[in-house]
């Protein structure tokens, strides 16, 4: 039986984790269960799996969730410290690390100089700190498993032998010449481009495939997710950006691919239900059981591939070229998304402007050199204060 830390648990991964968890009962037990601003939903999940700990990030929200579960033996932790603490817990096996956005770096961090079993859904803690990140899981003997689904199909796609401790690997060693990562193109691949500027945010987060969160949703309409798992890739597999090549598949039934030097193409498929690649992470090496149904090939389909146009889609450019310029630019981006994002779903910006003010933010802000969390969190808090900057300037201009 695996201990298992569930942090962003009121989120769309943390309820698929929890949900493999029910179809599995004998395998896992919770230990704590994190949670931002859903208190009563956190609360119901405490109830239902009993965890010893719960944490939540204000004393607010700490005084609407005590009373909930007075009845219950668990103790309510409060912030960043709180969340620490639960992902290096002596008793925690396995952390699932399912926090949207640089909120779950510290935490994803503390797990690794814990020596965790970490099953990454956190993309800032590679995109914002991918060297010093992947540093600390090999340093402490960790163990990292992708739990994207693009990242975990890359990972299923290749040998077992290079599976086994492959931070510690080459992949070129394992007859691979290339990794090619899927992507839906989401909710206006087919959208005339004169018409993006006027998309609203309800149209933007209504996602064709996926159930998923605003930010995200929105991250996926720009195709900035894409350039996030971009980055990704990069440490995970310690390859080049020229190794990995970005294909538009909008069915979201093959994940990602790996091409092999004999010609052979492996592919992971199935349902896009985020329940698949977390049950793998839990389980892995082994397979677990989940709720999820078998893609069916007679009715599901046809199979369609584009290259993504960088006139519809410049995120996913601007992620290219700030993984080339280091972990620091990537930090830049990261957080200037996020800003920009909450102000396109806020109606303060446009659809388009979102690109234009990441690309601007970078244009703007040169980040200092970093060699320490403490350092990428700064430049983190420089980057948004000068996001928030332009988005003033640019909403007084027009």
């Amino acid at each position: 039986m695996q201990t298992l830390s569930v942090l962003g648990a009121t989120g769309s991964i943390g309820l698929n984790t929890l949900d493999v968890v029910r179809s599995n009962p004998s395998l896992f037990n919770v230990f704590a269960l994190t949670g931002h601003a859903q208190v009563e939903k956190l609360a119901e999940l405490c109830i239902e799996f009993a965890p010893s700990y719960a944490v939540v990030m204000s004393q607010k929200a700490a005084s609407q969730l005590k009373p909930l579960i007075a009845h219950l033996d668990v103790e309510v932790l409060i912030g960043v410290e709180g969340l620490e603490y639960v992902a290096s817990h002596a008793a925690v096996d396995t952390v699932m690390a399912a926090i949207v956005g640089a909120a779950g770096l510290k935490p994803c961090l503390a797990a690794a100089q814990a020596g965790k079993r970490i099953l990454l859904a956190n993309k800032e803690s590679l995109v914002m700190a991918g060297q010093l990140f992947i540093e600390q899981v090999k340093l402490n003997n960790a163990t990292l498993l992708p739990v994207d689904s693009e990242h975990n199909a890359i990972f299923q796609s290749l040998p077992l032998d290079y599976q086994q401790d492959y931070l510690h690997k080459s992949i070129s060693d394992f007859g691979v010449s290339s990794i090619i990562l899927t992507g839906s193109g989401g909710p206006f691949r087919d959208t005339p481009l004169q018409e993006l500027a006027s998309k609203t945010p309800a149209q933007a987060v209504a996602h064709p495939n996926w159930s998923m969160g605003q930010k995200i949703s929105v991250d996926s309409a720009t195709m900035m997710n894409k350039g996030l798992e971009f980055i990704e890739a990069c440490y995970l597999f310690s390859v080049a950006p020229e190794f990995i090549e970005v294909l538009i598949h909008p069915q979201s039934v093959i994940h990602s691919m790996v091409r092999y030097q004999d010609g052979s193409v492996l592919a992971q498929m199935g349902q896009p239900d985020m329940r698949t690649p977390i049950a793998h992470t839990m389980g892995f090496p082994e397979r677990l059981s989940t709720k999820v149904q078998p893609y069916d090939f007679v009715t599901g389909g046809d199979f369609s591939f584009s290259q993504p146009c960088e006139a519809r889609y410049p995120n996913l450019y601007l992620a290219k070229q700030a993984f080339k310029q280091g972990q620091e630019t990537t930090t830049v981006l990261n957080a200037a998304n996020e800003v920009n994002v909450a102000a396109f779903l806020n109606n303060q910006i446009g659809f388009t402007e979102i690109s234009q003010l990441n690309q601007l933010a970078l244009e703007t802000y040169q980040p200092h050199k970093a060699t320490c969390i403490e350092a990428i969190l700064s430049i983190d808090t420089e980057a948004r204060h000068t996001a928030n900057q332009l988005i003033a300037q640019h909403r007084r201009v027009n």
